[in-house]
């Protein structure tokens, strides 16, 4: 997530956020460079590709799995960094394990990069509402950008438009819930990681499946609502009872929360069946902090919490769509 006081992050040199951010990974010097002129993608591996919109240049990166054949649709997870991070880190399989993920599991996934005024791409942010930073300040088009994106995409690959998905981390995961409101005719469903919707508005046009996951001492986006202590940005964040309660209304979720998974140190509850056969899912670990469970922090390298997996708790609940 950004912050609001650019000059000091600049001269500390490291741009604390709620994701915060690193060093390139091996995904930038694995993925090509390339055009964003429609081309297929004809073999496996990382690609990376430019596109123009809103007056900038923007950039995304894309992992297609082994397994992937042309012709036979396949699943799309759009992956979104958290606020101060890049695509390459998302990408980064010592932080998040998607690329793994996507091989084990079979499904192409997407990393956009956030704006940035960088142009490395890094210490980027996304336009979510609520937050954050330049992203938002300048309101950056990031809805209509990520529409690109997936048309791009999809005139490269053979994608099935039934089963497109969005996760992210933080702010990613506020984005996450923005296209959930605005571009409900795309995204099957969504899932965030310690980051709450902040949406200016939202009216989807069909019902969107959500999940939330979030740890209880979240020192940055507080599990019931402001910001932490650890938070650059002081924003009013929106809490998470807030946040699965508005969705259960969306999609008009009559029935009571039921526990659907319990071990040491977390927990999962679900909302469904709600409209359009949708479902709202809420995943809390005890511990973690601000981080992806199952990953590493960004910062330091420290675990996130050991309870969930997020990668198989997101998937388990894309593949039920």
């Amino acid at each position: 997530m950004q912050l609001d006081r650019w000059g000091r992050a600049a001269r500390a040199g490291v741009f604390l956020l709620l994701a915060c951010c690193a060093a390139g990974s091996p995904a930038r010097a694995q993925a090509q460079a390339q055009p964003s002129a429609g081309a297929a993608i004809t073999r496996p591996g990382e690609h990376r590709f430019t596109l123009q919109h809103g007056g900038l240049e923007r950039e995304y990166l894309v992992h297609v799995p082994a397994r992937y054949r042309a012709g036979t649709p396949m699943p799309l997870v759009l992956s979104f960094h958290g606020g101060g991070g890049n695509m390459e880190i998302q990408a980064n399989d010592r932080y998040y394990g998607l690329i793994s993920h996507a091989e084990k599991a079979g499904y192409v996934a997407v990393f956009p990069n956030g704006f940035s005024r960088l142009r490395s791409g890094k210490l980027a942010t996304w336009n979510a509402g609520l937050c954050c930073g330049r992203a938002r300040d300048r309101n950056v088009d990031d809805v209509g950008f990520v529409r690109a994106v997936v048309a791009d995409v999809r005139q490269r690959l053979s994608i099935d438009p039934d089963r497109i998905f969005a996760q992210g981390m933080s702010n990613g995961g506020m984005l996450s819930y923005r296209l959930a409101c605005e571009m409900a005719d795309t995204f099957r469903a969504i899932a965030a990681v310690a980051g709450t919707d902040g949406s200016p508005a939202c009216a989807p046009s069909r019902p969107v499946s959500v999940l939330h996951i979030h740890a209880r001492d979240d020192d940055r986006v507080l599990f019931n609502g402001g910001s932490g202590s650890a938070s650059a940005t002081h924003a009013n964040f929106v809490s998470v009872p807030e946040t699965v309660a508005k969705w259960a209304r969306l999609n008009g979720c009559e029935a009571a929360p039921r526990r659907v998974l319990e071990v040491p140190g977390a927990w999962c509850e679900t909302r469904a069946p709600c409209r359009g056969g949708s479902e709202v899912q809420l995943c809390v670990t005890e511990t973690g902090g601000h981080a992806w469970p199952g990953g590493r922090k960004v910062l330091g390298g420290q675990q996130g919490s050991t309870a969930l997996v997020a990668n198989d708790v997101i998937w388990d609940f894309f593949s039920r769509r």
